[in-house]
């Protein structure tokens, strides 16, 4: 067995980020930036009025008295300089006339005519976006995951479309005689196939296309002909067959199967028997048929090849921290990844009563992993310990 530590360093090595394709702004959130991008001009490309009022040569005095010789609005500028003694009507987002240093805002002034009062009690500030305040014309924005406030960013640095890593496509392949897809009616021996399904809708939390494969039966020539309806695939993702019985024929008969292999076996629990390598090229994991260990390892190790695909530089999990709302015993040699409720209110974390890697009603009533070190001792209520939020 290796170590979840080394398992991950191994299936991000497998994978690498994905080409990058050129999308329209408006199609582009939620995706990932695939290499900085440059402001195409400066903004506000003018020192602009932030109020309105009326722009004015020098700081004012209560009581002066100023001509008024023209308008400034958004969009149409003001067509002279202003000088001595002189003010010009201006609105906000209008750019700043040629001679003006300062706008005293419309409250602290009235207008009579053609003459304009200053009145009593002045606001000190200037009232002037100062051009390039907001950004300048080749200011680099790095690459990240773009929310709405970044599009209208990238829109105001005159971007109309960005290059975004394209989004990653991941095959589900579900093995065992003893499943049928929901809906149908299993038959005396046989349960419902729910991985897939589950692991399909994780994937696509992150923006993977998905597809959900027929269910492959205990057969090498059935595994091999469903194993290559995945063509096309960035990632394959098979559930059941990594055991060591008679019938989990994945692991023992992987090199029949096409499959090279990195590792097969983490000291994890629930979990044990994954495995994780190469078919014809394309990163495969094979994830136990339980759908709780099934589902914990996709979180660990699925979710952070997904995010590394689409260029996330940090795609590892990473770990929050609570205080047990109750003891706990000691771990043995397998990291324990508990379901658990997390309260975020108080801050504690209370582990779930029953742990059976097959119990899908607790794992759809938690919120969270709470990870129980290999080989810890008892630890009391109180102690603080780290979790990973379940999407």
């Amino acid at each position: 067995m290796i170590s979840v530590e080394e398992a991950l360093a191994q299936v991000l090595h497998l994978c690498a980020p994905l080409p990058a394709e050129i999308l329209p702004l408006r199609s582009a959130l939620g995706r990932r930036i695939a290499a900085p991008v440059a402001a195409r001009l400066t903004q506000p490309p003018f020192d602009a009025a932030a109020m309105d009022g009326y722009a004015l040569p020098a700081p004012p005095l209560p009581g002066a008295r100023f001509d008024i010789i023209g308008q400034a609005a958004a969009g149409r500028g003001f067509d002279g300089t202003v000088g001595a003694g002189q003010a010009v009507r201006i609105f906000t987002g209008a750019p700043l006339p040629a001679g003006a240093t300062h706008i005293v805002i419309q409250e602290d002034a009235r207008r009579e005519a053609d003459q304009l009062i200053i009145g009593a009690n002045l606001d000190s500030a200037r009232n002037i976006r100062p051009r390039g305040q907001d950004f300048s014309l080749g200011q680099v924005f790095a690459p990240k995951v773009l929310g709405p406030a970044d599009l209208g960013l990238l829109a105001a640095m005159n971007l109309s479309e960005v290059a975004v890593h394209r989004r990653p496509e991941v095959a589900f392949l579900s093995t065992g005689d003893e499943l049928v897809a929901a809906g149908q009616s299993p038959g005396p021996d046989q349960i419902i196939a729910s991985s897939a399904l589950a692991l399909a809708a994780l994937a696509q939390t992150l923006g993977a296309k998905t597809r959900v494969l027929p269910i492959a039966r205990d057969k090498l020539d059935h595994l091999r002909a469903a194993l290559d309806l995945t063509g096309g695939a960035d990632l394959i993702v098979t559930l059941g067959g990594a055991s060591v019985g008679d019938h989990d024929l994945i692991g023992r008969h992987a090199t029949d199967l096409g499959l090279d292999l990195a590792f097969w076996k983490i000291a994890l629990r629930p979990g044990k028997p994954m495995m994780a390598g190469r078919r014809g090229g394309v990163p495969l994991l094979g994830l136990p048929g339980n759908p709780v260990s099934a589902y914990v390892c996709a979180v660990l190790f699925m979710l952070p090849m997904l995010r590394a695909m689409q260029g996330d530089p940090r795609p590892a999990p990473r770990p929050m921290r609570a205080s047990l709302a109750q003891d706990l015993p000691a771990c043995g040699i397998r990291r324990h990844y508990m379901r658990a409720i997390h309260d975020p209110q108080s801050g504690l974390i209370t582990p779930q009563g029953s742990q059976d890697s097959s119990l899908t009603w607790v794992l759809a009533q938690s919120n969270a992993l709470l990870i129980h070190p290999e080989n810890a001792a008892p630890m009391k209520a109180g102690q603080e310990v780290d979790y990973l939020p379940l999407p």
